[in-house]
């Protein structure tokens, strides 16, 4: 059972399938029905940041739009697959590899690598997925309109109501920890968004920054005493997450995320996005400009608009509390 994304103020607009100037494909498509092996592969770069679920989750929603379009991998569709492996300096090298192969469109993953594929890459479609504020991260212009060869879609969460439902199931807490990269926009945009809803909730916040996921056994151990942790989709922090858990288990200190992924790894909840289908939105964007020249430019950054509540009932009892029935009734998957 999803639910509508109502609360939050960024609607997805309908894009525009106008002239691609300047960045149309040098391959053909497929035909409808399925492969046309007289045509050239087109030629995909697609550039992570690290490796975890919800990133991973993105890019097989990608390639799926392509399948099920009817492409075959290897024949119709070849996916030059590189991972930066959390250094900026590697995503950089890698969309400059891209340019100079000259492949016929990049799907960058994460905040990071858009970025460095953006300032590489100005003659190739670059499509971005799980980027939660495209436009801080200076990718596009304004959400409605680009403005350049750079679109995509937005993991833009519903923060408000993650941290509303730290109390529903702790309605006695007090305080809130959150673990985040100082040096990821997307990350200070949550935890800005995360203090405006705990004020409002009579709630505090506490703060632990990391440069690297190694640190992020230190930033948890340094939130002692709080009453709940929050992570948001911090690709550092979640790839990290297993110390987080580890002191939540230790200390019964409930963890709650920002994306399923970390509810299977062994937060107990959260209310968010599929990345399987953000990626796979971001691959139908991938087809319109493709297939029909769609400019990038003129395509709106869209978002999901569903949401699920995810639940892990076993992490919780680990971590001291009992899920509310109310909620686990209302669960669109528990973790088992």
């Amino acid at each position: 059972m999803k639910r509508s994304r109502a609360l939050l103020s960024l609607a997805i607009v309908a894009t525009a399938a106008t002239a691609l100037a300047g960045c149309a494909p040098a391959a053909s498509t497929p035909d409808a029905g399925g492969s046309d092996s007289g045509t050239q592969p087109i030629r995909i770069g697609i550039s992570q940041i690290v490796q975890h679920e919800a990133l991973d989750a993105a890019r097989e929603g990608f390639k799926k739009a392509f399948t099920d379009a009817g492409y075959v991998d290897g024949t119709d569709v070849i996916y030059d697959e590189q991972n930066a492996q959390g250094e900026q300096a590697t995503a950089t090298t890698i969309a400059g590899k891209f340019a100079t192969d000259k492949v016929d469109l990049v799907l960058a993953i994460a905040t990071p690598t858009a970025q460095a594929a953006a300032q590489a890459i100005t003659d190739i479609p670059i499509l971005f997925t799980a980027v939660t504020e495209p436009a801080e991260a200076g990718l596009v212009a304004s959400w409605e309109a680009p403005g350049s060869n750079v679109t995509g879609t937005s993991d833009l969460n519903p923060v408000a109501e993650q941290i509303a439902l730290i109390t529903e199931v702790m309605p006695d807490a007090k305080t809130v920890g959150i673990i985040y990269s100082s040096g990821e926009v997307n990350s200070s945009v949550q935890v800005d968004m995360a203090k405006e809803a705990a004020k409002k909730l009579g709630l505090e916040i506490k703060e632990a920054t990391v440069t690297n996921s190694s640190e992020v056994a230190q930033a948890a151990e340094s939130l002692k005493g709080v009453d709940a942790i929050y992570i948001p989709t911090d690709n550092r922090v979640t790839e990290g997450l297993e110390a987080v858990i580890q002191f939540s288990e230790t200390n019964k200190v409930p963890l709650f995320g920002a994306e399923g992924g970390q509810v299977t790894r062994g937060a107990i909840a959260t209310f968010g996005i599929n990345y399987t289908d953000l990626g796979y939105q971001t691959g139908q964007m991938a087809i319109r400009i493709l297939e029909d020249g769609a400019d990038p430019a003129s395509m709106p950054v869209e978002t999901l608009d569903t949401l699920e509540v995810i639940i892990n009932p076993a992490a919780a009892e680990r971590m001291g509390v009992t899920l509310p029935a109310s909620l686990v009734d209302r669960a669109d998957q528990v973790i088992e």
